[in-house]
């Protein structure tokens, strides 16, 4: 796909990483609607800020229908609870990284995937992350959600090959994002991410391993579940 003269969705735009696919987009040739609950907050020239909450359905449907010229979707938005799924008082907080990551998700790839046929065919990016194929304490929930997203991400490929349209999934460590402003060790720059995912759309890859910390785990995952964990332990160690 040739991002100079397309038009691009991209959900969750108003800072880290989709500022940054915002923003490379345009750079690239690109036009955008910069999508986010608060379109206020949406700083970047150049873009057409969208409201839009990606676990309410007539929020999607409305974005859908304002932006029907879409040939392609970035599916960024995301959360991070914090939350461990069995030893919590309640699951509310891992209901909402569900509802955001998975069915957030899949109600934006079914809302546009028709758009996308009438418009050529097109491609989808989904921005999930190598925690998608490993846990530690505390990210259980979201490893869980991102862990469906990815499913999601195969699925959605195989179902939508018949129109043309791509659907490639994106996985990272730890940005340089507010998610990730806890954590003391090494962080990408979101910059980095979306120049990555953006080449990876340009070659038609249905996966962009964008860091070495994502290419280890994918790698590990050929070990036993003990063996996978041992190794994360010991790489976030030092």
């Amino acid at each position: 796909m040739d991002i100079n003269g397309a038009v691009a969705l991209v959900t969750g735009a108003n800072r880290g990483i989709g500022r940054a696919l915002a923003q490379e987009l345009v750079e690239r040739g690109a036009t955008v609607y910069a999508a986010a609950r608060r379109p206020e907050l949406v700083d970047l020239p150049g873009v057409t800020p969208l409201r839009l909450d990606i676990t309410d359905p007539q929020s999607v449907a409305d974005a859908a229908a304002a932006a029907s010229d879409v040939t392609l979707l970035v599916n960024n938005a995301g959360i991070a609870t914090g939350s461990d799924l069995v030893t919590v008082p309640d699951l509310e907080r891992a209901r909402r990284e569900m509802d955001t990551h998975f069915w957030g998700t899949l109600s934006m790839i079914r809302a546009f995937a028709p758009a996308l046929a009438r418009n050529g065919g097109g491609a989808i990016v989904n921005v999930l992350s190598a925690v998608s194929w490993f846990t530690t304490p505390g990210a259980g929930a979201y490893h869980a959600a991102k862990a469906a997203e990815w499913a999601l991400t195969n699925s959605a490929r195989q179902e939508l090959a018949a129109q043309g349209t791509l659907v490639t999934g994106v996985h990272l460590g730890a940005a340089d994002t507010d998610i990730m402003r806890g954590y003391d060790g090494p962080k990408i720059a979101p910059s980095d991410v979306a120049r990555a995912a953006l080449d990876g759309v340009e070659r038609g890859d249905g996966e962009v391993l964008v860091d070495d910390w994502s290419r280890f785990v994918k790698a590990s995952l050929v070990r036993t579940p003990e063996e996978i964990d041992a190794g994360i332990r010991a790489a976030l160690a030092g």
